[in-house]
């Protein structure tokens, strides 16, 4: 990417006629890495669950210094306590979506010990994200945090609720 840069620069780059007067490079730097690209363009698991679904942890997360705003569910079966699917809806640039779109993939089928284990710098390597765009990848993370503690609030008032019900019928 670094030789394609300086060839365009430096106006070695290969060129297309247009015209007799006109030419353009044939090389276009390319801003974002292929993964972020394929993420983009074909981001995976983009939808959204019934938040009232007890089985639904959701997480609402936004950066307010970019206006990048990233809802992330998890759908997790009660008796393995694995991430059995996973959802995303992002407003924001083509990195978040991106960091999104990776983040659903690498949660289904783990354990939410093991989700939460998911490290923005391990997203932000595989999307080989630049420094300027890592508040993408802390968003991913921190949306995916925020969807297990809403999970496991639900969880907690349902077996406290369901508690409080017996504790009743008892009296």
């Amino acid at each position: 990417m670094l030789r394609q840069g300086c060839k365009t620069l430096f106006g070695l780059a290969e060129t297309q006629t247009l015209s007799r007067s006109q030419s353009i490079p044939l090389i276009l730097m390319r801003l974002y890495h292929e993964r972020v690209v394929d993420h983009y363009n074909n981001p995976r698991n983009v939808g959204s669950f019934d938040k009232n679904d007890p089985d639904v942890g959701t997480g609402l997360v936004g950066a307010p210094a970019c206006g990048d705003v990233m809802k992330l569910q998890i759908k997790v079966d009660e008796k393995t306590g694995k991430i059995v699917d996973a959802c995303f809806k992002t407003f924001g640039c083509g990195s978040a979506i991106a960091s999104s779109s990776l983040a659903t993939e690498w949660v289904k089928g783990k354990e939410m010990e093991e989700a939460l284990s998911i490290k923005n710098s391990e997203i932000a390597k595989h999307l080989s994200l630049p420094p300027v765009k890592l508040h993408c990848s802390m968003l991913a993370e921190d949306a995916i945090k925020a969807a297990i503690k809403d999970y496991e609030a639900k969880l907690t008032n349902r077996n406290g609720g369901s508690k409080a019900a017996s504790a009743d019928k008892a009296k």
